[in-house]
């Protein structure tokens, strides 16, 4: 998967290819993340309104540090899931996803198809486990995650803030990446 794209159909018969970012998708990624409502920047990590930070993830594309895998309809960018290793250390063996996928195509798929590619590149890199953090209350990425054989590991009571400012909390769910071949 690392050089090669791949089709993917939705459940509503969508066409869909996933494959690794590039340098020339900084413009698509600016405005992939521009179309996105503000509710769902929320859980994002970084600025992504701000596009000099969207950018220069294009420009410093370090695919043993982070691998991004996006998804592509009509050669627009419609979802991203990333893949971040450590290279050393006591979490070398770990790595943690993060997705976004565009409100248009949730419910269809996409984000398991994505987490599956993920899980599969996170087995050809070595990596033995997977870790995510998913807002309680997102029913539709953790019924995602599970479906990409992810299970659910912990609750951290009133880690996160909702748009409203409220405590919330946050749901950490793991991937045995060997298990998940054995499913």
């Amino acid at each position: 998967m690392k050089d090669v794209a791949k089709e993917g159909k939705l459940k509503n018969g969508t066409k869909v290819t996933l494959r690794p970012m590039v340098k020339e998708d900084a413009d698509a990624l600016v405005n992939f993340f521009k179309s996105l409502p503000d509710e769902l920047l929320l859980f994002v990590r970084h600025n992504v309104r701000d596009e000099s930070i969207v950018r220069s993830w294009a420009a410093n594309l370090d695919y043993q540090r982070v691998f991004p895998l996006l998804a592509l309809v009509e050669n627009k960018i419609v979802a991203d899931v990333t893949l971040h290793r450590v290279p050393f250390g006591w979490k070398r063996h770990l790595g943690k996803v993060r997705i976004v996928v565009s409100p248009e195509y949730q419910k269809l798929g996409l984000a398991t198809l994505m987490l599956n590619e993920i899980v599969d590149l996170a087995s050809e890199f070595g990596l033995e486990k997977l870790w995510a953090e998913v807002p309680l209350d997102s029913r539709g990425a953790i019924s995602a995650f599970k479906n990409a054989g992810f299970s659910c590991k912990a609750v951290i009571e009133d880690l996160i803030k909702d748009k409203e400012g409220r405590n919330a909390d946050i749901l950490i769910m793991i991937c045995d990446v060997s298990a998940h071949y054995d499913r």
